[in-house]
């Protein structure tokens, strides 16, 4: 794996997606960054429906759905996915070593600064930390990041992809082995063993989930589960038990 280095003192670049309509999400996210006295730059969520029969077949595999999850994916899940596509896209098209990528849902608590400067200055190589998970998370292996924060490997990686740091490897790798993809964003970022994708977090989080995320802007509310789809969820949770039990799991970067 190509090893990352993040000169000291470097500030990541921070992009938050956002759809164009979601005004009020976006102007309270803005505010947060000037509070906090950093920038955060948008990119433009993808609204699937808007996009061509060739655009949406080139992202997304029906295929590798029926193969890899328990039922079709909506068209927000299909945008949401697209929206981090395109994220890491942009980093790799700068010159940038990583950046942080949130959603516009969250809430910047006073520790992000800190934690994300902290990261930029790891030198040995990894793919993503995650800035927000589980309220007590199983941690596998965990040294100090901050006086207050940890940087933590999972027992298993939580779903959330409301924030994040990844890097220029990271993108790289998820952009040759998902695309195209069959799964919700989060749920791939879960089965890290298929691409060797070495995920840690920053623990106790540093974003939270502010009450706009409490109503989707992208989906509307999901279609029941049939039998049949629960016993293949069933399936897929096996799968990534057994997957994640199995792998040599990733060792923690260092300053």
């Amino acid at each position: 794996m190509p090893k990352i280095c993040i000169k000291s003192r470097m500030e990541l670049p921070i992009f938050f997606i956002n759809l164009d309509r979601d005004t009020e999400r976006r102007e309270l996210l803005e505010q947060q960054f000037k509070a906090l006295r950093l920038q955060g730059r948008r990119i433009d969520a993808v609204w699937w429906a808007n996009l061509s029969e060739e655009e949406q077949g080139r992202w997304y595999s029906p295929l590798l759905n029926e193969q890899q999850y328990y039922k079709p994916l909506v068209n927000g899940e299909k945008g949401c996915y697209a929206s981090h596509i395109k994220a890491w896209q942009q980093l790799l098209e700068s010159d940038a070593p990583a950046m942080v990528v949130l959603e516009d849902d969250v809430q910047l608590l006073t520790a992000f600064p800190e934690a994300t400067q902290a990261i930029a200055q790891l030198e040995q190589a990894w793919d993503m930390i995650k800035l927000i998970g589980r309220p007590k998370e199983k941690i596998q292996a965990d040294r100090q990041l901050t006086p207050t924060h940890r940087l933590i490997q999972y027992q298993r990686v939580p779903s959330s992809t409301a924030g994040y740091v990844i890097s220029r490897a990271g993108a790289q790798k998820l952009l040759s082995s998902r695309v195209p993809f069959g799964r919700p964003v989060d749920v791939d970022i879960r089965f890290w063993f298929e691409n060797d994708l070495q995920v840690f977090g920053v623990y106790p989080s540093v974003l939270s989930l502010d009450e706009l995320s409490e109503v989707s802007s992208i989906w509307a509310q999901r279609e029941r589960t049939s039998v049949a789809q629960r016993i293949r969820k069933l399936w897929m949770k096996v799968q990534l038990f057994t997957g994640t039990l199995m792998a040599r799991a990733p060792k923690l970067p260092e300053h």
